[in-house]
């Protein structure tokens, strides 16, 4: 994927960027595979904002992406490359020998015309699905589940590929995206590959209406505030927070304090942490 910069006939063009969209095929997605997505604004089902700074945004179709995988044996052909809103990533539509029609995440080296298959046995290339212990040392894979017939849950946004460093017994060492080495269940599966449009990361919105049409609501620093508003707030001209470490609105310690309970979490599959 290239990037196309724009001729600035606007303020807002003059150092925007955006897509070429050069490897979608198909411009009008799967009918049978939309369904309606209804914004939040960040609240939950008692009204009540529970993220901030999130409202707006054009309205989008939800399409319905097969992440698990479980149909093993059954080849399919790859039919279209289509754009998703909803993620970083393209989708690929796949039509299934029994009939069956779903969408994948797009590898960068999955075309049209291509076959892919899940299972044990499949073949080692792009777009085909296994189990983690039975793809080799060394592979690019993406699309991770991380419990066993959950859905693939990691290594989902464009660009990114995780390696298969190691086996020991019946888990498996992967290297995230992240930098960190974690282990998995041999079971689980993954995708082969690493995904497409890797110069998503590149894009420069170029004026913050962009950032509005994608759901984003303005951040306001807490030192712009009123003491009434934020602990940061007040003072005569640019003040200094004054006080001991930074605070939420809310007055809770913030921006390193740790705030995660001691329940069980897979950190204990950790191997090396993140940089």
């Amino acid at each position: 994927m290239a990037l196309k910069i724009y001729k600035p006939l606007t303020p807002g063009q003059r150092f925007k960027t955006g897509e070429t969209f050069e490897e979608v095929t198909k411009s009008k997605p799967e009918k049978a595979l939309q369904y309606p997505l209804r914004g939040t604004a960040g609240r939950n089902n008692r009204g009540k904002v529970t993220v901030r700074h999130h409202g707006g945004g054009v309205k989008k179709m939800g399409r319905r992406v097969d992440f698990k995988r479980d149909k093993p044996g059954v080849p399919g052909r790859v039919a279209a490359i289509e754009y998703d809103p909803n993620r970083s990533a393209r989708l690929a539509l796949i039509h299934y020998a029994d009939g069956d029609k779903r969408y994948i995440l797009a590898p960068s080296a999955l075309k049209v015309g291509d076959t892919v298959v899940a299972g044990p046995e499949a073949e080692i290339k792009p777009g085909n699905a296994l189990p983690l212990k039975s793809i080799p040392v060394g592979t690019q894979v993406h699309n991770v589940e991380l419990y066993s017939g959950k859905g693939a849950q990691l290594v989902r946004s464009a660009g990114n590929s995780a390696q298969i460093l190691a086996r020991e017994g019946e888990g498996v060492l992967l290297r995230l995206p992240s930098g960190e080495i974690r282990r998995f269940n041999g079971n689980n599966y993954c995708t082969i590959g690493q995904l497409g449009n890797g110069d998503h990361k590149n894009v420069i919105l170029g004026k913050a209406g962009r950032k509005r049409l994608m759901g984003w609501r303005p951040h306001v620093r807490g030192v712009a505030m009123t003491p009434r508003d934020h602990p940061h707030g007040g003072g005569e001209g640019r003040s200094p927070i004054g006080m001991p470490g930074p605070k939420s609105p809310w007055g809770k310690p913030t921006l390193g304090y740790k705030t995660r309970g001691k329940k069980k979490t897979s950190d204990r599959f950790i191997v090396r942490r993140r940089p």
